[in-house]
């Protein structure tokens, strides 16, 4: 079986929607058939769909690392649902029995052979230069031309949520109660062919928080649809900007700019080595582990965040699983080692960036890795207090921010706990809003040398109850282990 990666799939995918559709057709045994030719190069379904008969799909593998999807349906989107529902057929193991690749098939691959010979002459010099030229001219046109056509699209769906907050936002949030939540529902929903999934999860979570408010009239719950709304109306303007900065311009290559995954977006690894976003030779320990659920993505996401044993920055890994699609998505599971890792990219953004990698190797923690990451950790509280103030004025910026930090102790006063630097500065330990609660467990440490002159990694947040910076505790760092409070 060829090895197809929900990336891969994600990755391929023109929009959200064609991604859902084609889950929902694996999911619920769209296809009747399933076939694969001998050499494991061909695979073919037939799939029932809304037509009188049934669509032929198929997936070619002839060209490593080109995976080519055709399907006998009417849709305009290349790949449509059923080619991306076949591949996560193919994802998830099915059985497929042997056929020979039909001659319709061959004739096609032969022609391509024939362009791509055709082309490996042209890049011999055996082609002119001015016909070189032009062929390369011809082909970024085209491929302007379709990211031209896709920021319009995102402009008109920007445009239509623009509407709807300015909406909410005379008629208050209360009008979205009772069976126009209904309504909002279905908006949510359009946004998906304006490809627009980040305004869509955004969407959906203020419609979650308002029907939660419904059922128990919760005043947290109306104060995080107004944090939502907000970050929506932000992501809204900034998006409007950036992409009619774009369409003057003239310039819809993808750039580094952190709107475009905002907006929804999936960067390839090829693209974010494309905009200078590579790292080579690194050396990664990851300090704590976590899986949260999101329902408005209705999603797990299993989160890993690693310290960079040369300079003492923490990355973070995501892993999107999709509830229509666990049984295709492996879970992640916590690495107690270094992770060596020849190339690692990082994604456009500020604070813990996230970061990703094909390829590591997994050795055994050393005393002298403990020792570097002591060293490494901040010394005093201000500078990174003033850092978080001044982050929470960007809506669209994440909700912590996670560092490493020396302490001479960790104490408590009334029911908080509280760290203390060397230089006497102090903070309140709590826990993030949604984050599994770990303050507590302090008290629950066997050894309280624990507590005295280590190394915390700890996520600073604002808490919205008392009006201040708070530390969620994570991991202690001493000179002989990592002791997880959040793994």
């Amino acid at each position: 079986m060829q090895p197809v990666t929900e990336e891969q799939i994600r990755a391929m995918a023109v929009n959200a929607a064609a991604l859902a559709n084609a889950r929902k057709i694996s999911q619920k045994g769209g296809f009747l058939r399933l076939e694969r030719s001998e050499d494991d190069t061909f695979y073919m379904g037939e799939c029932s769909g809304s037509g009188k008969s049934n669509y032929i799909t198929s997936a070619d593998f002839i060209e490593p690392g080109n995976i080519v999807c055709r399907c006998s349906c009417p849709s305009r989107q290349f790949p449509c649902k059923h080619g991306l529902a076949l591949l996560f057929e193919i994802s998830a193991g099915k059985n497929f029995e042997i056929c020979e690749i039909p001659e319709d098939i061959q004739k096609k691959r032969e022609k391509k052979l024939a362009r791509n010979q055709k082309a490996g002459k042209q890049a011999e010099g055996e082609l002119s230069p001015e016909m070189a030229e032009k062929k390369k001219a011809s082909a970024a046109k085209s491929a302007k031309a379709a990211k031209t056509k896709k920021i319009k699209k995102q402009m008109e769906g920007l445009s239509l949520t623009e509407t709807l907050v300015r909406d909410l936002v005379r008629a208050g949030l209360g009008t979205m109660g009772g069976t126009a939540l209904k309504t909002y529902e279905q908006l949510a929903k359009q946004l998906g062919d304006y490809y627009l999934p980040g305004p869509q999860r955004l969407l959906n979570g203020l419609i979650l928080e308002i029907a939660a408010f419904q059922r128990d009239q919760r005043e947290e719950h109306y104060e995080n649809a107004i944090d939502i709304l907000k970050k929506l109306w932000t992501l809204v303007k900034k998006s409007r900007q950036y992409l009619e900065k774009k369409l003057a311009e003239n310039d819809v290559d993808q750039d580094d700019n952190r709107l475009y995954e905002e907006l929804g977006g999936i960067w390839k690894l090829t693209e974010l080595e494309a905009i200078g976003r590579g790292k080579t030779n690194l050396s990664l320990m990851q300090l704590s582990f976590w899986v949260a659920y999101d329902m408005a993505g209705k999603e797990y996401i299993d989160t890993g965040c690693w310290a960079d044993l040369s300079t003492g920055e923490i990355f973070m890994t995501y892993n999107y699983r999709p509830v229509k699609a666990l049984k295709y998505i492996k879970e992640e599971d916590t690495v107690f080692h270094v992770a060596q890792v020849a190339k690692a990219f990082t994604y456009p953004g500020e604070g813990n960036l996230r970061i990703r990698w094909d390829q590591a190797q997994i050795r055994q923690t050393e005393l002298s890795d403990l020792q570097k990451l002591r060293s490494l950790a901040v010394k005093e509280l201000a500078p990174e207090v003033k850092n978080v103030k001044n982050r929470l004025k960007n809506a669209l910026a994440d909700p912590m921010l996670l560092k490493l930090i020396s302490f001479e102790r960790i104490g408590i006063a009334g029911e908080d706990y509280f760290l203390e630097t060397l230089s006497g500065e102090t903070i309140v330990l709590g826990d993030v809003p949604g984050m599994e609660a770990t303050a507590e467990r302090i008290g629950l440490l066997p050894d309280s040398s624990l507590l005295k002159g280590q190394t915390l990694l700890g996520a600073f947040y604002y808490d919205k109850k008392t009006a201040r910076i708070k530390l969620q505790p994570l991991s202690i760092v001493t000179e002989e282990t990592v002791v997880r409070l959040l793994y």
